[in-house]
């Protein structure tokens, strides 16, 4: 997944920055990370955790003067989590310092990772990333751009892309814009970000989408456009609009919200549940589309689980009882609300059903009747290798599983999702987009599956 952020022509470029990871510190809480660049050189800081974190002491800003900067928060699928693949990554290339924000994930990194390895390229990473600044440097051109014209159409996957110089932004987007990433203005400075949630926040006019296949240059003559790839059907990731995307965010030309409360809507004509049963969600990015099951399904929507918002990653606890504790650092119930209730408990996805089974217990626990569970997108089979951190296919429940046999796997009385055909009826059919962790049916050969 992962964030990025850049900031052109602002004489508070770092900070305006910080202020756009905070707006999408959803899409990873593994690290953050800003670059500034003054006109002469550029300036870093970064390290592991949240972005309040990172950046705990006003002084660090003094230290990213200039008024260009780029961010990234990061969300790790390729590479481990390691503070030196936390981003944006900073090289030389022919003398002139160059730093490189990505999100996505490129499907071809590691046969390009081994031949570069035996023509003697020597890596400080991990990421995909990095094969960006190895390709760049063997490329021929007199500018930057010219060399990502020639680079670019040997890497394949997702990826929005930015690279600050001390004098030059650039960004880019995959031909098929798997991942979203738009432009906005601000007084006479330009906003690039992966969502409009950040737009917002700094009080930027959303202007458009980098379109895919396009390459954008900001410098001192302003913003120019390239092409590296013909205009073709576009794949959009759908999971940004599942899960991904913050509701209050425009991507893909529609509104998250709008799109949650309509697949719920679908999902309660596809698969009813009982006439007295309240609707409840897992927070956070299930309540609109549980609002709009609840609404078509003529149900009471009651606040059920309460989650905290101070807990990021656990880790896995060495005994049972402790593992089972852990899922009550992240929710608890509202027993007043659920006790002899019937509930339908609304969620976004079900990937190894480990929360969800939890989830049921506690419920139970909190003297509920029946639980029921709907599931407001189609059921998880395969992998993604575009940049969502869904494991192997072996560990989907889903894989090689029956509804019903997840059903008994998770421990509630029924189980719904909703279908692909409902799906891409609720979204824009303008656009097309890339369903392949449902149907198997990748937008790009997979040639370098995962282990």
């Amino acid at each position: 997944m992962c964030g990025i952020i850049a900031v052109f022509n602002n004489s508070e470029a770092a900070t305006l920055a910080y202020m756009g990871l905070y707006a999408q510190q959803h899409r990873g809480q593994e690290g953050a990370g800003i670059v500034s660049a003054d006109g002469k050189q550029l300036f870093r800081h970064m390290g592991q955790g949240l972005v309040s974190d990172v950046f705990s002491n006003p002084r660090i800003f003094k230290e990213l003067p200039g008024n260009i900067a780029i961010g990234h928060v990061r969300y790790s699928t390729t590479g481990g989590t390691n503070l030196k693949n936390v981003g944006p990554l900073t090289f030389n290339l022919q003398d002139v310092p160059i730093s490189v924000a990505h999100n996505g994930n490129l499907v071809n990194y590691k046969s390009i990772r081994q031949k570069l390895q035996r023509d003697g390229a020597l890596f400080q990473t991990s990421t995909d990333t990095e094969i960006l600044i190895h390709l760049l440097a063997r490329q021929t051109g007199v500018t930057l751009v010219d060399k990502m014209l020639k680079t670019l159409p040997r890497i394949e996957g997702a990826y929005s892309l930015l690279l600050v110089t001390p004098t030059e932004l650039i960004a880019a987007r995959d031909p098929l814009g798997i991942r979203p990433f738009c432009i906005g203005q601000l007084g006479e400075s330009t906003i690039l970000a992966s969502e409009t949630c950040a737009l917002d926040l700094l009080g930027a006019k959303y202007i458009r989408d980098i379109q895919p296949g396009e390459i954008i240059k900001l410098d001192h003559q302003g913003l120019s456009s390239f092409r590296f790839a013909e205009p073709q059907s576009t794949k959009h990731c759908i999971f940004e609009y599942i899960y991904f995307s913050r509701p209050d965010s425009r991507i893909y030309n529609d509104n998250v919200d709008r799109l949650r409360r309509k697949f719920g809507e679908i999902l309660a004509d596809e698969h009813p549940a009982p006439k007295d049963s309240i609707v409840i969600s897992v927070p956070d990015s299930s309540n609109t589309c549980a609002l709009g099951y609840a609404r078509r399904g003529h149900h009471k929507y009651e606040i059920g689980l309460i989650r905290n918002h101070y807990v990021g990653r656990t880790f896995i606890f060495p005994s049972q009882r402790l593992r089972d504790l852990s899922v009550k650092l992240k929710f608890n119930t509202v027993s007043g609300v659920l006790e002899k209730k019937e509930v339908v408990v609304v969620d976004d996805s079900i990937v190894r059903g480990t929360t969800l089974r939890k989830l049921t217990k506690l419920l139970r626990n909190s003297g509920v009747n029946k639980v029921h569970v709907r599931i407001s997108s189609p059921p998880v089979r395969f992998p993604c290798f575009f940049g969502m951190d869904f494991p192997t296919r072996k560990e989907l429940i889903a894989n090689e599983s029956e509804v019903e046999e997840v059903r008994d796997r998770i421990g509630v009385d029924s189980l719904g999702y909703l279908s692909v055909e409902g799906l891409l009826h609720a979204v824009d059919s303008k656009n097309q987009f890339c369903t392949a962790c449902f149907s198997g049916d990748y937008p790009i050969e997979i040639k370098e599956p995962n282990d």
